[in-house]
C-alpha cells in the first residue's frame, strides 16, 4: 500500500463520540469541502484515517498522464503566483 499519511501533525477535534443506532458517527466540528469523498483507512489498533480525495473529469486525465505537459502547466502558475504575466491580445491570435 502507498503511504497515506503524509502529515503527521493530528489534533484532536472531539471527545467521546459514539457511533449512532446505524453504526455512523457524525464528524460535527470538521470543516468539509464541497465535492470531496474519502477513503478509509483502519490500522491494528483500530485507529481509522479519512483521506480526502477529488475526482477529475475522464477528458483531464490526459494532463496527469503526460509528465511533459504538467509540467509546463506548473511553471505556469509558478509564473503566475510570482506574478510573471503579460497580456496577450487573443483578437491577434
Amino acid at each position: 500500500m502507498a503511504t497515506v499519511i503524509r502529515d503527521t501533525g493530528f489534533e484532536k477535534i472531539a471527545d467521546s463520540v459514539k457511533p449512532d443506532a446505524k453504526r455512523r458517527v457524525v464528524l460535527q466540528k470538521v470543516q468539509l469541502q464541497e465535492g470531496v469523498s474519502y477513503h478509509i483507512y483502519r490500522n491494528s489498533l483500530g485507529q481509522i484515517l479519512l483521506d480526502p480525495q477529488v475526482t477529475i473529469p475522464a477528458s483531464e486525465i490526459w494532463l496527469f498522464n503526460n509528465p511533459k505537459a504538467l509540467a509546463s502547466v506548473r511553471r505556469g502558475l509558478s509564473d503566475a503566483a510570482k506574478g510573471r504575466v503579460s497580456k496577450v491580445d487573443l483578437d491577434a491570435l
